[in-house]
C-alpha cells in the first residue's frame, strides 16, 4: 500500500517557491503596522495560493493554483476573494486556461467557490484520494471533481498559434 507523502520543510519550500505566488494579509488600514495591530505575520496571513503550468510543454499555457486558508479564516469570504485574485492574476500571466485536478468531493467550499466563478466540472475521479476521516476515525477513500475553466474567449483560441 503507498503511504501519504511526508515532506520535509525543503522539499515543501522548493516545491511551492518554484511557482508565481500570491498572499493575502487581513488588513484594512493604509499602514501596516496598524492594519496587523501589533499582530505577527502569521497571525496577519488570511491565505495564499500559487499559480504553476498544470503541464509541461505543449500545454503549459493551462495553469493551476494551490490555494491555503488557515483554519482560523476560513468561512469568511477569502477562499472566493483569492479565487477571483487568480482570475486576474492568471490570466495576466500569461495562461489562457485553468484546471483544478483534484478538487475532493468533501471540500465544499472550494466546489462552491469554483461552481460560482464560472469553472464547469469536467471531470469525475472515482476514490482519488485517502483522507482522514472527519471525526477522526481512520481514513476514507473521496471522490474528486476536476474544474476547468478558459480565460479567453472562443475566437481568440480559433486564432492560428
Amino acid at each position: 500500500m503507498t503511504k501519504p507523502a511526508v515532506y520535509t520543510r525543503a522539499e515543501f519550500e522548493a516545491y511551492f517557491w518554484a511557482a508565481d505566488v500570491i498572499i493575502a494579509i487581513g488588513t484594512n488600514a493604509a499602514d501596516d503596522w496598524i492594519s496587523r495591530a501589533g499582530r505577527s505575520w502569521e497571525d496577519s496571513l488570511v491565505g495564499f495560493y500559487y499559480v504553476k503550468p498544470n503541464y509541461p510543454g505543449r500545454s503549459s499555457h493551462i495553469c493551476n493554483a494551490g490555494f491555503v486558508i488557515p483554519p482560523p479564516y476560513r468561512q469568511f469570504g477569502y477562499g472566493k476573494t483569492l479565487g477571483k485574485s487568480y482570475l486576474h492574476y492568471a490570466p495576466s500571466l500569461g495562461y489562457k486556461a485553468s484546471v483544478f485536478n483534484l478538487v475532493y468531493s468533501n471540500n465544499t467550499g472550494s466546489m462552491r467557490i469554483w461552481d460560482s466563478l464560472g469553472f464547469i466540472r469536467a471531470g469525475l475521479i472515482p476514490r482519488a484520494g485517502r483522507l482522514r476521516r472527519e471525526d477522526g476515525s481512520g481514513e476514507e477513500w473521496v471522490d474528486s471533481i476536476i474544474y476547468y475553466r478558459s480565460f479567453v474567449d472562443e475566437e481568440e483560441w480559433a486564432r492560428p498559434i
